[in-house]
């Protein structure tokens, strides 16, 4: 197929939506944004509000708002910040715990130790990445072990360990031989390990959308985690099992406040989140995978 799409000035973009009925009241403000932020990167947001013509074109619902799409926008950015809060402070409670798990069972080196792993060429591979990530680091710390230990094709783990990004993480603990091991490490937040396993592979994925500036909101995640059935019982009650909001970010998000409730007891990031929901009504929670009830569940009404 034959490519025809002229490239339009922030001007025309605007023209182009009035003409398709989207209501711009602030020329000005309008451009301000188109300038700064690009139109194809904001078609994902109006996305929800365009519909096609008995002519096949593009055009918006009644009362489609330009100033609704930047709410939207500006709540995904929000989202996003507050995603990687939340991922921030359970990956290193995870790196803290494999790492301290590890070196009192199996020595400060384990993560060298081929045999505590299950697939030979998965852990040789990691190791590979850990060796270059701690080779070109200009960490204090590993400046030190370079410096002092020029032998050490890597620190200790517990030095090791500060090196390593979520997915990798993911991919040493999922490795472990030993289910016992990584009951271990599950243990520490109340979880079964395969539920662990599952939430961290599926987090990684959370965690790179957020990271590359990518929509959230109403994203359809591929890599879905694993529901909790029965342990704990307070945390597998709150999930919405419906088969369209597995996938959504509600359990994901559900997740997230479980755990930092566990690990920053003092946190306020339950409270956030949910003035953030209620600070933007144009963003649709339905599209999020929220059951209707979400605010009489323990988790979230012990935080209200």
């Amino acid at each position: 197929m034959t490519f025809h799409k002229p490239a339009l000035s922030v001007r025309d973009q605007i023209k182009l939506l009035a003409q398709r009925g989207m209501e711009i009241t602030a020329h000005d403000q309008a451009e301000h944004y188109l300038t700064h932020i690009n139109y194809y990167r904001l078609r994902a947001y109006w996305l929800p509000y365009e519909i096609t013509n008995q002519n096949g074109e593009h055009q918006f619902r009644d009362n489609t708002r330009f100033a609704d799409v930047i709410a939207i926008y500006q709540f995904d950015r929000a989202l996003r910040l507050l995603l990687l809060d939340a991922i921030e402070r359970i990956e290193i409670s995870l790196r803290s715990r494999w790492a301290n798990y590890l070196s009192l069972n199996y020595g400060v080196f384990a993560h060298h130790d081929g045999s505590i792993f299950q697939r030979q060429e998965t852990w040789q591979r990691c190791c590979e990445e850990l060796d270059k990530e701690f080779q070109r680091s200009h960490e204090t710390f590993a400046k030190h072990y370079q410096e002092r230990y020029n032998h050490l094709a890597t620190p200790p783990i517990w030095v090791s360990c500060e090196l390593m990004s979520i997915g990798h993480l993911s991919r040493w603990i999922q490795n472990l031989r030993k289910p016992h091991d990584r009951q271990a490490i599950a243990d520490t937040y109340g979880l079964d390990e395969i539920v662990l396993v599952s939430f961290l592979h599926h987090l990684t994925i959370v965690r790179n959308h957020c990271a590359h500036h990518g929509r959230i909101w109403n994203r359809r995640l591929t890599v879905k985690m694993r529901l909790p059935s029965k342990k704990p019982a307070e945390l597998a009650s709150v999930f919405n099992r419906n088969a369209d909001a597995h996938g959504r970010l509600y359990n994901t998000l559900a997740m997230l406040a479980y755990l930092l409730r566990g690990i920053s007891p003092e946190s306020h990031w339950r409270n956030k989140l949910i003035e953030l929901l209620d600070s933007c009504p144009q963003a649709s929670i339905d599209v999020m995978g929220f059951p209707h009830d979400w605010k009489t569940l323990p988790l979230w009404e012990e935080a209200l």
